[in-house]
């Protein structure tokens, strides 16, 4: 098998640390290009145009971060990093899917909408030009200034995001963060237990591999 890649792009960097946490080693390809862009053969290959994306020794594709690492997860089931038990699972799926709707979608609509190389790329994945929209731009702050508000409230009380073990949501809300920063976008200061969580997160050997 092997991992299509591009090594800059936030989505891959939460599968990269998910292998890392799990000592997992796949083939890369990177896809990226100079431009900012993915490869046409890519884009030709796999018309979804996102990354990452897993390809099976039977030509299976299968896309999108968690479907990946939930793939990896089971064949390795040593430290899930989707839990143990159902209502675990279930709280580490829950807070897993805020940190990416409430906090990476956030920092992508806030990047893909001032960035000037996505000019016309509103949108990933798209096929077709998708302007840029400056309103979009206030929404997104907005969206990641809520995010913060609502994990420094779930970490007053837990040491990781979804409780007492790092997980999946962890990897989602600490590359959320960092998306935020390409954009200028830090939490506020007085948000000190997430800054404490950030701060160990970022000690990990998974965050600066």
């Amino acid at each position: 098998m092997k991992l299509y890649d591009w090594h800059m792009a936030p989505n891959p960097r939460r599968l990269h640390m998910f292998l890392h946490e799990k000592n997992i080693k796949v083939d890369l390809v990177e896809v990226g290009g100079p431009d900012l862009k993915l490869l046409p053969d890519y884009k030709a290959l796999y018309p979804h145009a996102m990354v990452p994306m897993l390809e099976l020794d039977d030509g299976t594709h299968i896309g999108e971060v968690v479907a990946i690492c939930r793939f990896f997860d089971e064949l390795n089931p040593d430290m899930p990093l989707f839990g143990k038990g159902t209502k675990e699972r279930a709280q580490i799926t829950m807070w897993e899917n805020r940190a990416n709707e409430e906090g990476m979608l956030a920092a992508s609509e806030l990047f893909r909408n001032t960035h000037p190389a996505f000019a016309d790329r509103g949108l990933p994945g798209a096929h077709v030009a998708i302007p840029q929209l400056a309103e979009l731009c206030i929404r997104a702050k907005a969206r990641l200034d809520r995010f913060f508000a609502k994990l420094e409230a779930q970490l007053s009380e837990n040491r990781f995001v979804a409780g007492s073990q790092f997980s999946m949501a962890d990897i989602t809300a600490f590359c959320a963060i960092e998306f935020a920063k390409w954009s200028e976008v830090v939490p506020p200061e007085e948000h000190t237990d997430l800054h404490r969580w950030y701060r160990g997160i970022n000690q990990r050997p998974s965050a600066k591999a």
